[in-house]
């Protein structure tokens, strides 16, 4: 599973680097302006890992509040282009989340994870690492798809299931297939409570922009979620 991972992300990084900032509102307009509302306005002197960085969006807005970050993804590609967008801003590793990561115990206030677990397929792993890495009362924010959304591309239909699905993206005129883990619900919340407490959940909803610019999008987003935060504690 994880080198399909990588090299979909691998292709997909020019398109990350240049175009999702500006031009997929999914990100701009809808997942992100909910994610940064449940971030703290000032992370001075806080030691944050950005959890599969992706391009490096949520990496430069972290050290943009003052962070001490440390940025990760699975990803070679997408590695190299949060590192030509940081600079030296941030420390930016190869890491792959089922593994042990190469951080002391107790060494961050906080662990942001941008729509990266519905890759996983057993949560243990990055969960138990995520506990062990964070300070006491530290926190982890993370979103992912929404089961509901999954579901329409199952095929099983069994909603308890966790199921692997392969989607297919159209990007810069290529179709790159990039595969998924789809889970219930309950399973979402109930991996998070056996290393965590849960602080909130959000079922986001799409700006007033995305409104503007994609109508017919933003009414289905409003009656049909398409992602799934949670912000939680470490005891």
């Amino acid at each position: 599973m994880n080198y399909k991972v990588i090299e979909a992300y691998d292709q997909l990084a020019n398109d990350y680097e240049h175009n999702v900032d500006t031009k997929s509102l999914f990100n701009t307009e809808y997942e992100r302006p909910a994610m940064m509302k449940l971030l703290p306005k000032v992370l001075k002197d806080k030691r944050v890992l950005d959890a599969g960085c992706a391009a490096g969006w949520y990496t430069s807005q972290l050290v943009s509040l003052g962070a001490s970050v440390t940025a990760t993804d699975i990803s070679p590609e997408m590695v190299k282009a949060t590192k030509r967008r940081l600079g030296e801003k941030a420390e930016v590793l190869c890491c792959d989340l089922e593994k042990d990561l190469p951080f002391e115990d107790e060494s961050f206030d906080f662990i942001l994870s941008s729509l990266v677990l519905h890759y996983i397929k057993d949560w243990s792993k990055p969960f138990s690492e995520f506990r062990r890495i964070l300070k006491p009362n530290g926190t982890l924010l993370y979103s992912v798809h929404h089961p509901f959304m999954d579901l329409k591309l199952s095929d099983n239909g069994d909603y308890f299931s966790t199921e692997y699905i392969v989607d297919q993206w159209k990007r810069q005129g290529k179709l790159i297939d990039v595969p998924f883990y789809r889970r219930p619900l309950q399973e979402i919340l109930n991996e998070t409570l056996g290393y965590f407490s849960l602080e909130k959940i959000i079922e986001p909803q799409p700006t007033k922009e995305f409104q503007l610019k994609e109508p017919d999008k933003y009414e289905k987003l409003m009656k049909n979620p398409h992602f799934f935060i949670v912000k939680a504690e470490r005891d």
